[in-house]
């Protein structure tokens, strides 16, 4: 999760199969190539969907290429395809995917342009298939149908009339697709489980450019595998997820100085151990910023609450906690995600996390050991480190423990703390030596808690950096299933050997 401080002071305020082109042809001709050649398949790509799209192409040196290329929220994503192509439709994803696969053409494909490191949702010269031209919508009595090229604002504006709201994003950029495809953290999980959780169907173009229905009837097996199981078994172009009646939402505001650390610390474990049993929906973000210049520490606490409790009942042990400033409000999904900003090409970034269980005086220990290697590298220009806890409590998993379905994470239900470390800076020249510090320091920190029998193996994708194995963390018998699932889905590897970003199963 990104820091928020930083955003508030910004925005000064808080089943059936239709293959759109013939599918013997298309197999034949893809199993007929067996290497990967960068610049010839891309070259190969651009020119087919060049002659039939070229209203919806963009090419290097046209208007809107340097627009697209930097439509990212880490700098350090801005790369340079050969192409890009903006699909208005389902089937021209499908007969995308399937000129790629023909091509032997490397992609990326990008929904609100969040993941955070390079090769996620971005390529060096191979094609980008961009959503921004997808954002229609349907709701329905208790559903929303979602178009991948919307963003969670765009979902909670679409809800609102309804007084409803799904459960997203903490931010108003923050796109569908790729929150939810890695499990999708809102502030609702306590009660609600996690935005995989909420998915009750997916529209899916497999590798071949085949399109697919999956959900709890139709090819259920995948349906299971896409609540957790990122970009390796296709390409969603509908989600329908579950909504709720939820007409306000109470929220808070808390700002402290670094006299509260300990105290905010507390009360975050706290927090997290008692959400475990609540039946209130409500969640939080949590983080402390050090400002190395004036060597000022910011714990902030955003907490939000379904229905109306003004102040919130559920932070009451960080509202009494002494702060520099507290403010309550009841409001709606929309007006609160409209503050939340999380402007792009601000930064380099970096993120590194893992999970442990919730022990005040150790996280105290780790914020210590944080602030001081922070301070070997102070020099950096742009330097901006923050130190997240994001709670997932018990309740969070008992949703897909309970629900019939699952997720690929298999997650126990017991209280833990993601810890996270997000790192931003300036310039490339620093990249290695920041990297170098937080990624040590992450796995330090995470050592000594294994050694304590304080750590846990789960790695959150949003969260994790690109060194760490997310699914390294998931049951070893889920693994396994989502690898048979993908060989299923995707016999000819086009989600593994040509959109190669985002997190992959490996072999």
């Amino acid at each position: 999760m990104k820091s928020l401080s930083l955003f508030l002071h910004l925005s000064s305020a808080l089943g059936s199969t239709t293959p759109s082109l013939n599918q013997r042809s298309r197999n034949d001709s893809c199993a007929a190539v067996s290497t990967v050649h960068l610049q010839t398949g891309a070259k190969c790509a651009c020119s087919k969907l060049a002659t039939s799209y070229p209203d919806f192409m963009i090419f290097p040196g046209s208007a809107n290429y340097t627009t697209q290329v930097t439509d990212y929220w880490d700098v350090r994503a801005d790369l340079d395809p050969a192409c890009i192509f903006l699909p208005t439709s389902a089937d021209q994803v499908a007969d995308a995917v399937s000129v790629f696969t023909t091509c032997q053409a490397q992609f990326a494909v990008r929904g609100g342009g969040h993941m955070n490191y390079p090769g996620s949702n971005n390529i060096n010269g191979g094609v980008l298939l961009a959503f921004n031209h997808m954002t229609d919508y349907q709701v329905h009595n208790d559903t929303i149908d979602v178009t991948p090229g919307m963003t969670w604002y765009n979902v909670y504006s679409a809800l609102e009339p309804y007084g409803r709201a799904a459960i997203g994003g903490r931010l108003k950029t923050i796109g569908v697709p790729g929150l939810t495809l890695i499990g999708g953290v809102s502030y609702f999980i306590n009660k609600y489980g996690f935005a995989m959780d909420n998915v009750v169907s997916y529209d899916v173009v497999l590798g071949n450019g085949t399109q697919v229905i999956a959900n709890a009837t139709s090819n259920p097996d995948l349906f299971w595998a896409l609540k957790g199981g990122a970009n390796n078994f296709g390409t969603v172009t509908k989600f329908t997820l579950k909504t709720y009646s939820m007409p306000h939402i109470s929220t808070t505001i808390q700002q402290f100085n670094e006299s509260a650390v300990y105290d905010f610390i507390t009360a975050t474990c706290n927090l997290v151990l008692a959400d475990s049993e609540t039946t209130v929906a409500g969640g939080s973000v949590l983080d402390i910023t050090y400002n190395v210049t004036t060597g000022d520490v910011a714990p902030l606490l955003l907490g939000v609450q379904e229905g109306i409790s003004n102040p919130p009942s559920m932070f009451t042990n960080f509202t009494a906690i002494p702060g520099v400033s507290k403010t309550n409000n009841v409001t709606t999904s929309k007006q609160w995600a409209s503050n939340l900003d999380s402007p792009k090409q601000m930064f380099r970034v970096l993120f590194g996390m893992h999970a442990m269980y919730p022990d005040p005086n150790v996280l105290y220990t780790m914020y210590q050991t944080w602030k001081s290697a922070i301070d070997t590298i102070a020099d950096v220009e742009g330097l901006y480190p923050t130190f997240v806890l994001n709670i997932s409590p018990a309740s969070a998993a008992r949703v897909a423990q309970t629900n019939g379905i699952g997720n690929v994470w298999g997650l126990d239900d017991e209280p833990l703390i993601w810890w996270q470390f997000s790192t931003g800076w300036a310039n490339a020249e620093d990249d290695l030596r920041v990297e170098a510090c937080i990624h040590q320091l992450t796995e330090h920190l995470h050592g000594i808690n294994k050694q304590n029998g304080l750590a846990r193996d789960f790695i959150y994708m949003g969260d994790a950096g690109e060194w760490q194995d997310p699914f390294a963390g998931f049951p070893a018998e889920n693994v396994q299933r989502m690898r048979e699932i993908r060989g299923k889905y995707d016999p000819l590897g086009t989600f593994s050997r040509l959109n190669w970003g985002g997190f992959k199963l490996g072999v």
